[in-house]
């Protein structure tokens, strides 16, 4: 089963950038689908960007225009690029990996992946 460790979070203004890393422990590539979510206290995990086996990727209206998904296969590595940060995108960030047959708007569901990471934390302050 594939392994999966986030990293790049911490705190930043509002305005501000950050990019998070998850690396795979093994290539993901055409195998499965990726996708990051976030969960703040007291809420659900929440989708945030999705990535398919085709490398269609799809973001949640939250993000969309600020956030980039992006996987590098050489280095069995996703990214979420996140520019122009607001303090409501503080949470604790989590990449994870699935590879049923689900598509499209199903890959925000919790529910269509099987493997996750440890998360990472993301501030916003304003």
């Amino acid at each position: 089963q594939v392994q999966l460790v986030e990293s790049g979070g911490g705190s930043v203004q509002a305005g501000g950038s950050l990019r998070l890393s998850c690396a795979a422990s093994e290539n993901t590539y055409r195998r499965y689908y990726m996708g990051w979510f976030r969960q703040t206290l007291g809420k659900e995990r929440e989708g945030v960007a999705t990535i398919d086996k085709d490398g269609v990727t799809r973001y949640a209206d939250s993000v969309k225009g600020r956030f980039t998904i992006s996987q590098e296969n050489a280095k069995n590595t996703l990214y979420l690029q996140m520019n122009s940060l607001k303090p409501e995108d503080t949470g604790m960030y989590y990449c994870a990996a699935g590879s049923s047959a689900l598509r499209g708007s199903w890959l925000f569901s919790r529910a269509a992946y099987a493997y996750w990471g440890q998360g990472t934390q993301v501030t916003v302050s304003s």
